[in-house]
């Protein structure tokens, strides 16, 4: 009867102070389903063809045509200002190096050109802004968008419109604008507890809490299993009562 009571009492103070990340994670939840429904990204216009006709330089010839010393992993076509490139993949260069395939010139701007013409292409429009380059994730372009590095764009649309690009992938890796952010800090807060900066910390009390709530549910099952005799018992009529009219 004692080892009730204080268990009792322990799950309403234990329910109580789980209730906060419990409101965390249900209005993370209703947040994350208005954010679902935000309108799509504009479909990106047609990408320029390859005029493979115009290559001149073979796969074989590049490595005489890259710095001394560059070690190639992997190499492809690409349509640069409607001509075609060679994209040289650099083992252990973050930014891959250029070569005219007409040409045969090494090019040193193609990179930045051709992230912009991918920016261009997805957003619809010409007046773009460059903003920099990524080679670590930062609060806004996050772990789970995966793909370092890239180029952030941003357009003069009021909106606050911006796009991060891969030249790798030769795609947009991710567009939002000033209202999808703060709907994704919003929910960046409340789920994964972002206001915590040390990764370790915040995903030890993460873990924690969970745990914590799987105690607070166990917790109650046990009480409900360990009241469920007595209570039973309790609707039963006394013996010589008489029955309810």
């Amino acid at each position: 009867m004692a080892i009730t009571g204080r268990l009792r009492r322990f799950h309403r103070w234990h329910g109580l102070a789980m209730s906060l990340i419990v409101l965390g994670a249900a209005g993370s939840g209703l947040l994350h389903v208005l954010m679902s429904r935000q309108p799509p990204p504009p479909a990106p216009r047609p990408a320029v063809g390859l005029d493979l006709a115009a290559a001149r330089v073979a796969p074989g010839e590049l490595a005489a045509l890259l710095p001394d010393g560059a070690v190639p992993t992997a190499a492809s076509l690409r349509p640069i200002g409607g001509r075609p490139y060679w994209q040289v993949v650099l083992a252990g260069q973050p930014w891959p190096s250029y070569v005219d395939a007409a040409s045969g010139l090494l090019d040193p701007q193609a990179e930045r050109r051709y992230a912009a013409e991918i920016a261009r292409s997805h957003l619809g429009v010409d007046a773009i802004s460059y903003a920099g380059e990524l080679t670590a994730f930062d609060r806004e372009y996050i772990a789970i968008f995966r793909i370092l590095p890239v180029h952030r764009f941003t357009s003069p649309d009021g909106r606050g419109t911006r796009v991060y690009v891969s030249t790798l992938t030769g795609s947009v890796t991710r567009h939002t604008d000033d209202a999808r952010q703060a709907e994704a800090d919003l929910f960046s807060l409340l789920h994964k507890w972002m206001f915590i900066t040390h990764r370790g910390w915040r995903d030890g009390l993460l873990a924690a809490s969970m745990a914590s709530l799987c105690l607070l549910a166990m917790g109650g099952m046990l009480l409900f299993a360990l009241t469920r005799g007595r209570r039973a018992a309790g609707a039963q009529p006394s013996p010589g009562s008489s029955p309810p009219r």
